[in-house]
Parts: structure tokens; C-alpha cells; sequence
């Protein structure tokens, strides 16, 4: 049996999981998604998951400076 059968043409989930979500921005840390997006996110189109996607480097500047990164982040 081929791999072929396996394979999907879907956006992949940009999920990395650091899945907290800042209190004030209610982003996810981790991959930029409102709480809402990643619940939604099994059912949005490819169209949307696209859209999001594109969005989403956008977001990192509103998280500039967010403590991540445990011991490290906070010692460095």
C-alpha cells in the first residue's frame, strides 16, 4: 500500500504546544491563536486556515518582551 493514501492537502495546525493563552491578548503563546481559532480550527476551510495562517507573524510583535522560555528566558 502506497503513503499516497495517507496524505492530505489541509493547512497543518501551526501549533507547537506551548498552549498558553496571555491574559491580556488571549493569544496563545505559542502559535499566535486566539482561543476561539484553536477550538474553531478542525472545522475552518482550507481558505480560512490560509488566511489565518497569513496572520499570524503579525501577532508575534503584540507579544514582544512575554516572558517564554521558563528558567532560561527569565535568568537571560
Amino acid at each position: 500500500m502506497s503513503d499516497e493514501v495517507w496524505r492530505r492537502d489541509e493547512v497543518a495546525s501551526p501549533c507547537i504546544k506551548v498552549c498558553v493563552l496571555h491574559p491580556d491578548s488571549k493569544l496563545c503563546l505559542g502559535c499566535y491563536r486566539t482561543g476561539e481559532e484553536i477550538a474553531r480550527w478542525s472545522r475552518l476551510s482550507t481558505q480560512e486556515r490560509k488566511a489565518l495562517m497569513d496572520a499570524l507573524p503579525a501577532r508575534a510583535d503584540q507579544l514582544k518582551g512575554v516572558r517564554k522560555g521558563g528558567r532560561r528566558a527569565r535568568t537571560a
